[in-house]
């Protein structure tokens, strides 16, 4: 789980980073919670980017008998700088893998 702490950490920090053609971004929002079944944390910077992800420790059926796997829900959303849309994904990953969606992003089709 320091993982993920370390990972909360960074992001904001990457977050903040200044950008060479925008104004810098400060932190105005970082909260984590880690505890022994999941964790979640939320960042947020004052250019609008904003992060927030919880991940809950889940049994399921492996190879081996049961097995831990953490299954994650977010969502992220920045505001482009040059069109001045506000854009935001929203993200499951599981044992199904990475699963985003987004209005700007292209829908796969399903069979």
């Amino acid at each position: 789980m320091k993982f993920f702490i370390v990972f909360a950490a960074l992001f904001a920090v990457a977050l903040a980073a200044p950008r060479p053609d925008h104004e810098h971004a400060e932190i105005v929002k970082l909260e984590s919670n880690v505890e022994h079944d999941g964790y979640s944390f939320v960042a947020e910077t004052s250019d609008g980017t904003s992060h927030h992800e919880e991940g809950k420790l889940k049994e399921v059926k492996g190879e081996h008998g049961d097995e831990h796997a953490i299954v994650v829900h977010g969502e992220f959303s920045w505001k482009d700088h040059h069109d001045g849309k506000v854009y935001t994904v929203k993200y499951v990953a599981d044992e199904n893998g990475f699963q985003p969606t987004g209005d700007h992003l292209p829908q796969l089709a399903s069979h």
